[in-house]
């Protein structure tokens, strides 16, 4: 699942990072480049991928790496 989030991150930032930097990341996404935008697209294709929905008004922490991204959908998935 890691790899999929990656690459999603990757093509909602139009490919500015790659899948590999994503996964490498030891600082939030946001520092390495990933805009409100990007985040809104990534957001987007998070929920069309695996039929969650994110709540904007909560916690959104988790949109700053890929191992939170991956927990936060496995729970969502598992809470539907």
């Amino acid at each position: 699942m890691k790899e999929r989030l990656a690459e999603l991150v990757s093509e909602s930032c139009d490919g500015e990072l790659t899948p590999a930097d994503v996964l490498a990341a030891t600082v939030p996404l946001a520092y390495l480049g990933v805009t409100s935008l990007a985040q809104m697209r990534l957001i987007d294709a998070i929920e069309r991928e695996y039929g969650v929905e994110v709540d904007l008004s909560g916690d959104v922490t988790f949109l700053d790496s890929v191992d939170g991204l991956a927990s936060w959908v496995e729970a969502a998935r598992s809470a539907a």
